[in-house]
């Protein structure tokens, strides 16, 4: 990956707003910041979260607390733990993310 025309900055991520993306049960908090094409965000997900759609977009996630699991549309299923992350391309794999305990995520996309 090659990021251009990006100068150096800094976030403050407890002055961005949270936004409430409603799942199919359960709720996302997302604080987002765009540089260019690129989406980076903190990703709160309540306990109980199950997604409402199978997402075709590429990320590179990175989970900070709780526990996150990602099914593709394969079956295979992946639980993410603190510390761990996933990254895969756009359109390459569909995933869906769900979780019991709730999970903090940080995205860029």
């Amino acid at each position: 990956m090659e990021i251009n025309n990006l100068p150096f900055g800094t976030t403050n991520w407890i002055e961005i707003e949270k936004i409430i993306h409603r799942g199919d049960e359960g709720t996302a908090y997302w604080q987002t910041q765009h540089f260019g094409d690129m989406r980076v965000r903190m990703v709160e997900y309540s306990a109980g979260y199950i997604a409402d759609h199978w997402c075709s977009k590429g990320h590179i996630l990175f989970c900070m607390e709780g526990e996150l699991v990602t099914e593709l549309d394969d079956g295979r299923i992946f639980t993410l733990r603190p510390g761990m992350s996933y990254q895969v391309a756009d359109n390459a794999e569909a995933h869906r993310s769900s979780t019991s305990m709730g999970a903090k995520l940080f995205v860029v996309d």
